[in-house]
């Protein structure tokens, strides 16, 4: 009797389990590639990756796919924000944030995790974050405990000491015995530290070349890591097979960082015609959160917002957005990143889109700064970017025409990941 139990357990376990077919149609589809409109089109995804795209009626949908219609909405693939922070709450600013304990911010990642995802984000790269919490979340998703993007981990952004990755920065000498796993001095150090965040989970690298806006005692385009530091981290990082991103607001430590060989550049407000160039012979991308000058100032001494990054803000935030208009002149490439979580309320990432085309970025550049243009600066094309056969089924729907009304992408109307639908 056992032996033929035994012999019924081992059939059913090497049964295949049989995947689950969905099949999306709409309205219209944009072709982010071509920058077109693509009427009554289908999308089959099998086991969460796109199988075959066309149009209704011409592809053979199979009989028994589970089947997600959206009449009257336009698609597009999921969108990507390549600079968030998910552990933290705009809100909560400055000195506020010590009222809190250390393990209240992973519950806040999951409440944003949440947020952006249900917004449209269904990948975002979490450009640093305290005690690994962007590993826990990103493994917590994967294993369906909680709801949220895929998530890219810096975990810790590496830094100076003093300088505006450093967590004690602003804290008097008492709190030095505190340990502060993002900081490092000369080059030797800052390979060690990338070596470490790499074992703990990060799969994209993130410094602080220059100061900060929303750290209190530093200047904000004042550069805070050498050359020769920045090198030693994009070299380590390349041999590993990671990305380098680099917060860098000053126009000196922009330029060492993109000589250096970094990959990405947050923010860029002071870059000039010298960055523009490197940028392009280095390849590099330019990420540049235009829209928080707006949140800050309006909302920002409200939510504890020191008064000294107020004052940076008010001098930073125009020419950052002027900077932004003349990079995508000068044919810098770009992408969509918004300090979304770290800066204003999570989920209101889209906001941002406007500022862009207010700022002489034609809708569709914009579209493809938050889709393929991100999907190539995270070395994952074969995964998200767009609604193309082999990527996941991440698709947004919209009620009109994207390109025509850039703000439709405020207020999605469905959201799909992985070929299941976010209620």
């Amino acid at each position: 009797m056992l032996k033929y139990l035994g012999a019924a357990i081992l059939a059913l376990a090497a049964t295949p389990v049989a995947a689950e077919t969905v099949v999306v149609t709409a309205d219209h589809l944009l072709d982010v590639a071509a920058g077109r409109i693509v009427d009554k089109p289908a999308v089959v995804i099998v086991d969460g990756r796109i199988t075959a795209v066309g149009t209704q009626g011409a592809l053979d949908i199979p009989k028994d796919a589970k089947r997600i219609d959206l009449p009257g909405k336009t698609i597009l693939p999921g969108l990507i924000d390549m600079h968030v922070h998910l552990d933290s709450d705009a809100r909560i600013s400055g000195f506020r944030t010590l009222e809190y304990t250390d393990s209240f911010w992973q519950a806040v990642g999951v409440a944003n995790a949440k947020a952006m995802m249900e917004a449209g984000y269904t990948t975002v790269r979490n450009v640093g974050s305290r005690n690994y919490d962007d590993v826990g979340l990103k493994q917590a998703v994967e294993q369906g405990y909680v709801q949220g993007p895929r998530i890219v981990p810096a975990t810790y952004a590496l830094g100076a000491t003093g300088g505006h990755c450093d967590g004690t920065e602003g804290l008097p000498p008492s709190f030095a015995p505190l340990p502060t796993p993002s900081v490092a001095d000369g080059p030797e150090g800052y390979r060690k530290l990338v070596r470490t965040v790499r074992k703990y989970g990060a799969e994209v690298i993130k410094i602080c070349a220059t100061g900060g806006v929303l750290s209190r005692s530093d200047v904000a385009g004042a550069q805070q890591m050498s050359y020769d530091e920045m090198k030693a981290v994009a070299d380590e990082a390349h041999m590993l097979g990671l990305r380098v991103a680099a917060h860098a607001h000053g126009t000196a430590g922009i330029n060492d960082a993109l000589r250096a060989g970094i990959d990405t550049i947050e923010h860029a407000s002071l870059a000039d015609a010298e960055s523009f160039r490197l940028a392009k012979e280095h390849g590099a991308w330019f990420s540049m959160d235009i829209y928080d000058d707006d949140y800050i100032l309006a909302e920002g001494a409200k939510n504890g917002v020191y008064p000294e990054s107020l004052e940076k803000e008010r001098a930073i935030g125009r020419k950052q957005r002027e900077t932004f208009r003349d990079a995508y002149k000068a044919g810098v490439k770009m992408i969509f990143g918004t300090d979304n979580g770290g800066v204003f309320p999570a989920g209101q990432n889209a906001l941002q889109f406007a500022k862009m085309v207010e700022w002489g970025m034609p809708p569709i550049e914009a579209i493809r700064a938050a889709t393929s243009n991100a999907a190539q600066a995270l070395g994952r094309t074969g995964d998200v970017g767009a609604i193309a056969v082999g990527r996941y089924g991440d698709i947004v729907a919209v009620g009109g025409d994207p390109l025509a009304n850039i703000r439709l992408l405020e207020h999605p109307d469905a959201v799909i990941k992985g070929g299941e639908r976010v209620r």
